[in-house]
């Protein structure tokens, strides 16, 4: 008489499979990089298919907006312009005292750098993870550990491309820190993600480091990776506790990193990409998603 409940796997053999598995998967997993990259290269059309609805959207907009609006917006922009202008007539000025001034001092001259504009497609849905992916990828010319910045201040680095995409992680990231300096005192620290769009924090600060409140942030240029003198975060709080033997510091970043949509992809120095495209050291990065481990590492 057969049975009306039928007997299924045990959970041991579940249990052994299971961790068979596992074992394969982890020994298999430096070795799946280049697949993993090719379905990345392959499903890159998906993601321009998937925000052409997006892109329609906002082609309607635009198109329905009132005469009087585009007046208005018109106004902003000149009188937006002629603020600018006047800036950059002073910019102007500053920068040839600053060339008369490397001139004297025998430093060499930081020439212009090569930049993209790139378009946000996706934005991360990991809970572990923040990074954003642009529409520009190997074919532009991105490389892993360029740096990234929007109008506002540096946002983050390329940890990931494909053909027509690439995956850049922002600041905030847990895993990510940055080498900046007090622009008030020329102080070098380390600015590392907390996990928070809106703060970073500065690790083993010591309680004599003259840091206050209000100060600005900017990239110092070490390690390689982010060129110097782009604006980073600005203090937010210093709280020195005599019970502790560092000092609790927590900065925002000046990039708008929860309303991001274009970005700036930077080529610091172009003859220093070509010699070492092939091994680029990541100094502000520590860990990044699996899938980028053989591309950056600490």
């Amino acid at each position: 008489m057969k049975p009306i409940f039928a007997r299924g796997i045990s959970n041991q053999f579940r249990l052994t499979l299971a961790i068979i598995l596992s074992v394969i998967l982890i020994v298999a997993n430096g070795r799946l990089d280049p697949v993993r990259q090719s379905i990345s290269s392959v499903l890159s059309p998906l993601q321009y298919v998937a925000n052409v609805p997006g892109a329609l959207l906002d082609w309607s907009a635009e198109h329905l907006a009132t005469r009087d609006m585009l007046a208005k917006q018109n106004k902003a922009l000149l009188r937006q312009q002629l603020l600018m202008s006047e800036r950059l007539q002073r910019f102007e000025h500053l920068r040839q005292e600053n060339d008369r001034l490397r001139g004297l001092l025998g430093s060499p001259v930081h020439m212009d750098s090569k930049k993209v504009v790139a378009e946000v497609m996706e934005v991360a849905s990991d809970p572990y993870h923040q990074y954003v992916v642009l529409n520009q990828g190997a074919r532009t010319g991105v490389f892993v550990g360029q740096p990234v910045v929007d109008a506002q201040g540096v946002v983050g680095q390329v940890v990931q491309i494909s053909e027509l995409t690439s995956r850049v992680l922002l600041i905030s990231d847990v895993t990510h820190g940055i080498p900046v300096r007090i622009t008030r005192n020329d102080v070098r620290l380390v600015v590392n993600g907390t996990g928070v769009l809106d703060e970073l924090e500065l690790k083993f600060v010591s309680k004599s480091t003259d840091i206050r409140v209000g100060d600005l942030l900017v990239s110092s240029g070490l390690g390689n990776r982010f060129p110097e003198g782009y604006p980073v975060a600005r203090v937010m709080k210093v709280i020195k506790d005599n019970g502790q033997s560092y000092a609790t510091v927590t900065a925002q970043p000046l990039a708008a990193l929860d309303r991001i949509r274009y970005l700036l992809l930077i080529w610091p120095d172009e003859l220093e990409h070509r010699q070492d495209h092939n091994d680029i050291p990541v100094a502000e990065s520590n860990d990044v998603k699996p899938e980028a481990k053989q591309e950056v590492s600490e």
